[in-house]
């Protein structure tokens, strides 16, 4: 599962996930990618998945590249506690993913392989995607 080795505070305040991705929107590592059309907070375990189904049907032929790290701690306090007596403990890790965002590049094979392989990957997320390829490629 994907968490980072040490953080500097155990817990971090929500946020807000508004606007487009700014950063991490274009392809930098493969011809292939899969782009997200709406936020969310991904997890360890479902970038993991997802990870997993693409090596999977690409046979460990060619290269993959997640994009994204799950970072930000989330905390929940157990069921049915009255409100009040501090925040709750550190559940796990997620990633907030807004907009546009790539999240697996791939390289290295055809290009129905990738297709294929990425939409997969994507049915493991909990967000809408786009398959999107390299402006300048050819096959």
């Amino acid at each position: 599962m994907l968490q980072p080795k040490k953080t500097k505070f155990r817990r971090q305040q929500k946020g807000r996930m508004k606007g487009i991705a700014h950063r991490g929107h274009e392809l930098s590592f493969g011809s292939f990618g899969i782009k997200t059309m709406e936020e969310c907070w991904l997890t360890g375990q479902q970038i993991e998945a997802a990870r997993q189904a693409v090596v999977r049907y690409m046979k460990r032929e060619g290269q993959i590249w997640i994009r994204v790290f799950p970072d930000k701690p989330f905390t929940k306090k157990p069921a049915e506690v009255r409100m009040g007596k501090g925040k709750g403990a550190p559940e796990g890790f997620v990633c907030p993913v807004t907009p546009g965002r790539i999240l697996i590049e791939a390289e290295g094979v055809p290009m129905n392989v990738a297709k294929e392989a990425l939409r997969l990957g994507a049915q493991k997320l909990p967000v809408t995607t786009k398959f999107v390829v390299r402006r300048d490629y050819t096959e």
